[in-house]
């Protein structure tokens, strides 16, 4: 099960990163936002535990995925990239490629 929830995880993270091409900015907005909302909250990622994945030592998703594949990065800079910054980027993403540039989403 924790095998099956990793790759969930890592399905919806990659999502986040190509949703502003795919989903209209009105429904990537908002799921963005409950995500930072989640880290502001709870203060960790709530997929994490359930694939066995402890936030200690600022560990999180993808400092454990970028040391699976040998890099070792600075773990309190990436949780901060991740935590504070990825998400409101991707959003001005969404805005700009779809409202600024006129693209549509992809999918819906």
């Amino acid at each position: 099960m924790k095998n099956l929830v990793f790759w969930l995880h890592l399905f919806v993270t990659l999502l986040a990163w190509v949703a502003p091409f795919l989903f209209s900015w009105k429904l990537s907005l908002p799921v963005y936002g409950m995500v930072m909302l989640q880290f502001s909250v709870f203060g960790r990622c709530l997929m994490n535990e359930q694939h066995g994945l402890r936030e200690e030592d600022n560990r999180i998703f993808y400092t454990d995925l970028l040391e699976k594949m040998n890099f070792t990065p600075d773990r309190a800079l990436v949780k901060y990239l991740v935590r504070r910054l990825l998400y409101p980027t991707l959003a001005l993403v969404a805005l700009g490629w779809q409202l600024l540039l006129g693209q549509e989403p992809l999918v819906f």
